[in-house]
């Protein structure tokens, strides 16, 4: 059996080129007692992957030279060896990294059912990208009905289920999100209140447009001057919820908010999240958020590309904003 690989050889500096990664081929190797053979379907594209590929530790230990590129992954256990987690034929989630097959005594992996859902959704809504959004929002955002919500990236994996976990919770959503298409997405198919072009118009004017009254939750996920023009509309005790900052993954010196005293005058609080640290409740979020989808009140999408041979182009897509929801690369032949 012939594992298809991607190697990090190099930490990028600004945009990562193809280089950036060794394409390998290796016979995979026989298991030891207690361990796994997974196939891996899919593998999730997310905009961490580029902090993980940093020198510098970030909120995990970042990927070293020579090994295969973190990434998640969605397979089906096909061999055993002894007592293992998880029976042969199972499909699970977990770090399986950009190759077709993750050796694992099972310990970072998680059963999944795909006859529910789409195998693909277990890396989107149901996975990392819908916890992030779920605990974001819910514990660090602490939306109330009522609230005035403002999305960045709101068109992406995180953003898009922030805001319609917002509109469940009967907040008034707008969201940031570039292009035409992706705003009218967010209006007609999410449910968002309003949109914001910030490829197309001034996001400042537009925030005063889409939120008269100001702001009681800025949910972040790009960073850099969208930030900025967010912090000028916060109004009384707002909370700001830093998720992620996208426009800055590969500049060499990140920028910072200017109008960071709008905390100080507000009575406001910005706040970083990671998902991992609510890992011990995942099933509570992936339970509701499957209620949801099931009562059609929660939309999943996932823009998925096809090939191992388009790693590098499928992973662009993330910084180059060609895509829509969820972006997944389908690796099984």
């Amino acid at each position: 059996m012939i594992n298809r690989q991607y190697l990090l050889a190099k930490r990028p500096k600004g945009l990562p080129e193809k280089t950036t990664w060794k394409y390998v081929e290796t016979s995979v190797a026989e298991l030891q007692e207690g361990e796994m053979l997974i196939e891996n379907h899919y593998v999730s594209l997310d905009p961490a992957m580029r902090a993980w590929m940093n020198e510098t530790r970030s909120y995990i230990e970042p990927i070293g030279l020579g090994k295969v590129m973190r990434a998640g992954t969605v397979g089906q256990v096909i061999r055993t060896k002894g007592n293992t987690k998880f029976e042969q034929g199972t499909f699970v989630t977990g770090w399986g990294g950009v190759q077709d097959f993750t050796i694992s005594s099972g310990n970072d992996f998680y059963q999944i059912d795909p006859g529910k859902v789409g195998l693909p959704t277990f890396v989107g809504t149901l996975g990392m990208p819908g916890m992030t959004a779920y605990f974001g929002i819910l514990e660090v955002g602490k939306i109330k009905k009522g609230d005035v919500v403002l999305v960045s990236g709101a068109a992406g994996a995180v953003g898009s289920i922030v805001g319609q976990i917002a509109k469940i919770k009967g907040c008034k959503v707008v969201g940031i999100a570039g292009g035409k298409h992706k705003c009218a997405y967010l209006v007609n198919e999410l449910g968002f209140d309003g949109a914001i072009d910030y490829k197309n118009e001034s996001v400042r004017k537009a925030i005063k447009r889409e939120c008269p009254t100001g702001i009681d939750v800025y949910f972040d996920n790009v960073g850099g001057e969208i930030l900025d023009a967010a912090l000028m509309f916060l109004r009384m005790h707002a909370r700001v919820v830093v998720c992620g900052a996208i426009s800055q993954y590969n500049e060499t010196v990140a920028k910072g908010p200017n109008n960071y005293l709008s905390l100080l005058v507000n009575r406001a609080s910005m706040k970083g999240m990671v998902v991992l640290d609510y890992a011990k409740n995942y099933q509570q979020a992936i339970h509701q958020m499957s209620e949801w989808m099931a009562n059609g009140k929660l939309k999943s999408k996932e823009d998925v590309y096809e090939g191992m041979d388009q790693f590098y182009e499928t992973f662009l897509r993330l910084f180059s904003g060609e895509k829509l929801g969820k972006l997944v690369l389908k690796i099984k032949q």
